[in-house]
């Protein structure tokens, strides 16, 4: 891995630990992992290995029980509830296998929600989720809601939506999850399309196809990195 390019994520001895009962469950187990500008990288792993956990980690959705984990070189750990909203909302883009969009707004409207909470004015908001949309090739779906969507034109638009505030990252689970193979396969061009601009990308994914695209690939079993190449 390049040392000339600039690191965005570091973790260092990461530890989380569940205690169930007088069970004490390790979804992660001692993972140092570092990630920079432009990586491509697909985790994969068996139910239970940890992945998901590790996913929450490094998008800042759970946080670790010891270990150091740093984001722009930046101490997690000492972040409060805002700070962390705001590297959810404004460094990554998350990209999810059910879409999550709003049933009853329009694709414009779904892309713009990351920017409400942003400084932007409405003009500026829907000229950025325009420019999104078109990014993803959408132009032409503006109005649609998600019900006059195909799947892959929905997680099109979530991919909008994770593009629009310019994140430092975008972090997809499990992304082609509930779409065909073909609507699948350009989910994953696009994704080729995004990392040959210069955008970083992880991927969660159980397919070994989707783990193919990635330029680098690591692997979990039993809470620990058994892979990363």
């Amino acid at each position: 891995m390049s040392k000339s390019k600039k690191e965005i994520i570091s973790m260092d001895s990461i530890s989380k630990i569940y205690h169930l009962g007088n069970n004490v469950v390790k979804a992660l187990d001692n993972v140092s992992i570092n990630i920079y500008e432009n990586d491509f990288i697909s985790i994969m792993g068996p139910s239970g290995s940890g992945k998901s956990t590790l996913m929450n980690m490094i998008g800042c959705l759970d946080v670790p029980t010891k270990g150091v984990y740093k984001f722009n070189n930046e101490l997690i750990s000492e972040m409060n509830d805002s700070q962390l909203a705001n590297i959810r909302n404004e460094k990554i883009g998350f990209v999810f296998q059910t879409f999550n969009l709003l049933p009853k707004l329009t694709s414009l409207k779904n892309v713009e929600v990351p920017l409400i909470y942003s400084s932007l004015g409405k003009k500026k908001r829907l000229q950025r989720a325009e420019e999104a949309l078109s990014i993803v090739g959408l132009s032409d779906r503006m109005a649609h809601k998600p019900s006059e969507l195909s799947g892959g034109q929905r997680q099109r638009v979530a991919i909008a939506r994770a593009l629009v505030n310019k994140p430092s990252i975008i972090l997809a689970d499990e992304p082609t999850g509930n779409l065909d193979s073909k609507s699948g396969i350009e989910i994953l061009n696009f994704f080729d399309e995004l990392h040959k601009a210069g955008n970083t990308l992880i991927i969660v994914t159980h397919e070994d196809s989707v783990a193919k695209r990635a330029k680098r690939r690591v692997e979990l079993f039993d809470g620990k990195i058994v892979v990363d190449e």
